[in-house]
């Protein structure tokens, strides 16, 4: 059944249906391959194998008795660990909170559950998704499925690593500077960053402050995740930023022909360097909406650095979850988030109004943009997936990058809120997946699905996974 490792959702949920596969036969392959693979890949760190069985089973009951089941009954479904089970720890990647046990499930996890998915366990993150790649003090390096030497990116990367190894079809991703993006860009598998508020967060003991996190999905395809979208949007009041229902679904809007685009290319966004084989392969994924008959410019303006600010807001965003007892467990929190936090506890009035500012002029600059243009398409990471255990890389093609640099193309649009998707542009002279990002105007995540899936059909990837 090794056929079954790289099926999407929807070929396993059709074949749920239609009897050729049970949901019970399905969860023991799963589980069979998470056995086989993990140890290597270090994705999932927590597994729920005989209640995941208990749950298959049922599924499978009550396709035997013609009972209604949901658009994702049966499936197998990893979730990042800085999201809720009930039943699980919950550990943030961080070791205060190793025996952190959940009470209920996250509003996404709840939604995702009643439409049929059986979460297998939990997928590693770096201490509290700080990083873009995954280590902890937990759980260790995670790495990825393409190499075993390079990172799977992060935060969502045992997400990431778990669908290209083919131990799930879907994962949980959250997403606030890139952390789903990152990673199905290094890993070849389709990330989506929904609009902010499209996928109810929490419920938490803290409202988000920064207005900057979204959750979404890690999968195979542009209609997985689709479907995913359709089960998950809509309002909850655990989420007072969440978004009403769209009105539509996301899986049908994928059939309605894309329209002629007027499409702007950003290589750099105007600050940021890019490994010269990545942008080769991006510039040419680019130009399949050209020969798919959409006018594509390479767009001459940029956009704001707004690096510095958005950092800081991430760091406050970290310390506003563990403000109250932050003193007690400083200690036992990895150094760097610990001084980053440190830093933070001092950002004046002053400072803040001056991060708004940037980011009001990064929402001009949007605008202005998407007066002209009705997509963008930009390199989704600047470089091919570093080492494993990190850091970042400090230069690319011998010139030396900020920090920031490393993530260059993927902040901005959690600072400002727009939808924004990853697909599988190619491989690297290396042999590792490199990624082209579609950013829509603001709550138009139907048009880059569609976009998106108009790209795979012209350019499908779907067929070449890592020969774990």
């Amino acid at each position: 059944m090794t056929e079954l490792y790289y099926r999407t959702c929807t070929e396993l949920v059709d074949l749920i249906r239609s009897g050729e596969l049970s949901p019970v036969d399905l969860m023991e392959e799963t589980l069979r391959r998470i056995e086989a693979v993990n140890p290597k890949v270090n994705a999932f760190v927590a597994l729920r194998p005989e209640e995941a069985l208990a749950e298959a089973r049922e599924v499978a009951k009550r396709l035997a008795s013609g009972d209604p089941v949901g658009p994702l009954a049966g499936i197998p479904l990893g979730v990042k660990d800085l999201e809720d089970v009930a039943g699980m720890v919950t550990s943030f990647g961080s070791v205060p909170f190793r025996d952190h046990v959940a009470q209920t499930d996250s509003v996404q996890v709840a939604r995702l559950k009643a439409a049929g998915a059986v979460v297998v366990g939990k997928t590693n993150t770096p201490e509290f998704g700080f990083t873009g790649f995954t280590k902890n003090r937990v759980y260790g390096t995670t790495r990825n499925p393409w190499n075993l030497e390079r990172t799977p990116g992060g935060s969502s990367g045992g997400a990431g690593a778990a669908v290209a190894a083919g131990m799930v079809p879907l994962a949980t991703g959250s997403d606030a500077g890139g952390s789903i993006r990152i990673p199905a860009s290094y890993c070849g598998c389709l990330g989506l960053k929904p609009s902010y508020g499209r996928i109810p967060m929490g419920p938490g003991p803290i409202l988000h402050m920064a207005g900057t996190a979204v959750y979404g999905p890690l999968c195979r395809n542009v209609e997985d995740a689709a479907l995913y979208l359709d089960v998950a949007a809509g309002y909850h009041p655990a989420d007072p930023h969440s978004l009403p229902g769209p009105g539509i679904s996301y899986r049908e809007a994928l059939s309605a022909p894309l329209p002629s685009l007027k499409i702007g290319f950003s290589p750099t966004l105007g600050y940021a360097r890019v490994q010269k084989d990545v942008l080769r392969v991006v510039e040419d994924a680019a130009g399949a909406f050209s020969r798919m008959g959409h006018r594509v410019e390479e767009w001459e303006g940029g956009l704001p650095d707004v690096s510095d600010a958005w950092a800081r807001w991430m760091s406050l965003e970290v310390y506003a979850q563990v403000h109250e007892k932050y003193e007690r467990i400083r200690p036992e929190m990895g150094r760097t988030l610990a001084a980053s936090i440190d830093e933070v506890r001092g950002m004046s009035v002053d400072d803040q109004v001056l991060y708004q500012r940037l980011r009001s002029d990064l929402n001009r600059a949007l605008w202005d943009f998407f007066d002209r243009f009705d997509l963008m398409l930009t390199p989704t990471m600047p470089t091919e997936a570093f080492g494993a255990k990190g850091p970042p890389p400090s230069e690319i093609d011998g010139m030396p990058v900020p920090i920031m640099g490393a993530v260059a193309f993927t902040y901005p649009f959690n600072f400002s809120g727009h939808p924004a998707a990853t697909v599988r542009a190619g491989l690297t002279d290396s042999g590792l997946p490199a990624g082209l990002q579609i950013i829509g105007p603001r709550h138009r995540d139907d048009l880059v699905l569609q976009a998106a899936r108009a790209f795979e059909l012209k350019r499908p990837w779907n067929h070449h996974w890592p020969p774990c």
